[in-house]
């Protein structure tokens, strides 16, 4: 149906020629770590990496509710059953429930990873920024000191501490977080020795603000970008450390359950075919180790200020 509208001259108005509003960026501000998680979210890996750790979280949390067993009581008229409708997971060579007992030792060993970062990080950031703060001759002797302690193979210095001190979860934590703090440290110093040249640390400086002080206000949020990436790298590191151990037989000790000790545990079990009592733990310490190590690289892209 033909439209009976005349358009005329009176009818429009010429716009109006505003060169202030013409220069004006139309996209929202937006803070540094907005910012952040907008880029993050644009990396498909990354957030399936974020979404894998929350679920192995919260399977950690509520997991050895889901069903009526206990992770530390054994039936021995149910030994070795292949993964069924009652035991989903099965049950391991004492007739445990390897499901109970797969996300009860998520929780030993995700705690261990996080515990050993947290702790890693914390002497890393100190030291490292203590280091690069000071400079000249403290600098020189506390990073001769940390290469020295560097130079001794990290996993034989975890399995030393461990023979002498009794097993368990704070000892494990503990054995990690001796040389474990090395690498944030040397990290920590380099980007300190950039920063302290920045006119805004010198004005600090000036004004009598102490080491701590200007740690805590201005180096460590200037660096947390790094900080971050290690961490989400640093925690699967420890898990897998804590797995050896404990596959070694100088973890976590029985009846208590982490992922390694369950692959200890199934050693004996694979002689007669039961693979999957291995193949449990196997897969959620890759999943967790995957998880964790494409979260890092998502965060490294996100946090990178060229890519901004």
């Amino acid at each position: 149906m033909a439209s009976n509208i005349q358009f005329n001259e009176d009818m429009f108005s010429p716009a109006e020629n505003n060169t202030i509003e013409a220069e004006k960026i139309s996209r929202p501000s937006l803070s540094y770590w907005s910012d952040v998680w907008r880029r993050l979210k644009q990396n498909k890996l990354a957030m399936l990496g974020l979404i894998l750790i929350i679920l192995l979280t919260i399977m950690a949390i509520v997991g050895p509710y889901l069903n009526e067993y206990a992770y530390d009581k054994p039936d021995y008229t149910k030994k070795n059953l292949a993964p069924n409708s009652e035991h989903w997971f099965g049950t391991d060579s004492a007739g445990r429930d390897l499901f109970t007992r797969a996300w009860y030792g998520a929780r030993i060993s995700l705690f261990i990873g996080l515990m050993a970062a947290v702790i890693e990080i914390g002497i890393g950031i100190v030291y490292g920024g203590i280091a690069g703060l000071r400079g000249g001759r403290i600098d020189n002797v506390m990073m001769r000191t940390a290469e020295v302690l560097y130079a001794i193979p990290y996993m034989l210095m975890v399995i030393l501490m461990m023979v002498v001190m009794k097993p368990g979860i704070w000892p494990i934590i503990i054995a990690m977080s001796i040389t474990g703090w090395i690498p944030m440290a040397r990290l920590i110093r380099g980007q300190v020795l950039q920063l302290k040249e920045n006119e805004f640390i010198q004005a600090s400086k000036a004004s009598g603000a102490k080491t701590t002080w200007l740690l805590r206000k201005h180096l460590v949020p200037n660096t947390m970008g790094p900080i971050l990436v290690n961490m989400t790298l640093t925690v699967p590191t420890a898990i897998f450390a804590e797995a050896t151990l404990s596959f070694l037989g100088l973890g976590i000790a029985p009846p208590e359950a982490s992922w390694g000790s369950l692959a200890n545990d199934a050693l004996t079990s694979i002689l007669i075919g039961n693979f999957y009592q291995l193949a449990i733990p196997a897969i959620l310490i890759s999943v967790t180790m995957f998880a964790f190590n494409v979260l890092g690289d998502g965060l490294q892209d996100a946090l990178d200020p060229k890519l901004r």
